[in-house]
This record gives structure tokens, C-alpha cells and sequence, in this order.
């Protein structure tokens, strides 16, 4: 019900009766209505941002196996929000989640490897935490799957694939896709046929 308020769907939206009910199910262990009330505290949704509360909220909610709480916790710990910077901490919080089909855990684990960020840099494994975020529509994992396959990083090159990924992130209004896109059919028109 929280969600609903949250989101308006078939009701008014309203932030604030989505955080008393996410406040009414997180205090009942709930690890979703903590992840929830969580990420609205980190983002100062309708209360006060307050990244200490978000922290332990998302800690409860991780240690529960909430792959969005593994994420976000993951994303404090590689801010250094409320917490000391830790990659250690953000490999293992992203690689939980990302086990889980979190798809924004796998693209920023797939960032890490590919810039070798508290890991050592391995193209291969990136391309293949992009593609499985590609795959579930982030336009960002999209976007840089595509310049692998353009540059021969981890996969083979194929510029038909960057431009088959590169039009999914455009048309997701990806601004770098978009100009990705017409670079590629300047120098290879071919592809864009």
C-alpha cells in the first residue's frame, strides 16, 4: 500500500501516507518497507534527508537479502555517505544484489571492472554484467556494452550489436546514445540500414 501512495497508482499520490505506512511495516521487519523508507530518507523524499537513518535502514533491510537495500547500501559505502569509503564493502553489497538480477547492481559492478575500481580490471567480466543489465532495459548498461562492442573490450567487435544497443539507450532518451548513434552511421553507414 505504501508503494501505491508512493507511486499514485489507483490512488492520490502521497508521499507522506507512503511513509507512515512503509514506517508502520518497517518496524514490523519488514526488509521492503525498510528498503523503501530507506531510499526516501537518502533522497530527503518527504522527510528530512538523513543518510544516518537511511543507512540503518538499509542495513536491516540487507542483511535480510533485499537486493535494492544491497544496492543502495553498496552505493553509501562507494560515496563514503555516513560511512567510510569501502570498495571491499561496495564489491561484496553489488555482488549480492547483482546475484539476485539486481540490474543496477550489475551495471555498477560492471563500472568496477571495467575501470578495475577495488577489483582488477577485467573487461569480460564488465561486458557480461552489462549485457544482463542491458537486457533488463538500463539504458547506461546499454550505452557502455555498446562502446565494447565498438572498441573490441571484453567481446568481439561488432558494430551492428553497439548499434542495435546504442538505439534501445536512445530511445530511452540516453542523450550519449544518441550521439554514439550518429557518429556510428557517419563513419559506417552500412551499419544503420
Amino acid at each position: 500500500l505504501g508503494v501505491m501512495y508512493a507511486t499514485g497508482q489507483g490512488v492520490k499520490q502521497d508521499y507522506a501516507k507512503a511513509v507512515e505506512l512503509f514506517q508502520k511495516a518497517a518496524d514490523q521487519g519488514s526488509a521492503d518497507a525498510q528498503s523503501n523508507l530507506g531510499l526516501m530518507y537518502a533522497t530527503g523524499q518527504e522527510v528530512k534527508q538523513d543518510y544516518a537513518k537511511a543507512l540503518e535502514l538499509f542495513q536491516k533491510a540487507a542483511e535480510q537479502g533485499d537486493a535494492a537495500a544491497q544496492y543502495n547500501l553498496g552505493v553509501m559505502y562507494e560515496r563514503g555517505q555516513e560511512v567510510k569509503q569501502d570498495y571491499a564493502k561496495v564489491l561484496e553489497l553489488y555482488k549480492k544484489a547483482a546475484d539476485k538480477g539486481y540490474a543496477l547492481a550489475q551495471y555498477n559492478l560492471g563500472v568496477m571492472y571495467a575501470n578495475g575500481r577495488g577489483v582488477k580490471r577485467d573487461y569480460a567480466k564488465a561486458a557480461e554484467l552489462y549485457k544482463k543489465s542491458a537486457e533488463q532495459g538500463v539504458a547506461a548498461a546499454q550505452l557502455n556494452l555498446g562502446v565494447m562492442y565498438v572498441t573490441g573490450q571484453g567481446v568481439k567487435k561488432d558494430k551492428i550489436k553497439a548499434y542495435q544497443l546504442w538505439m534501445k539507450a536512445a530511445k530511452q532518451g540516453n542523450a550519449t546514445a544518441q550521439g554514439n548513434l550518429d557518429v556510428l552511421c557517419r563513419q559506417s553507414p552500412w551499419v544503420c540500414k
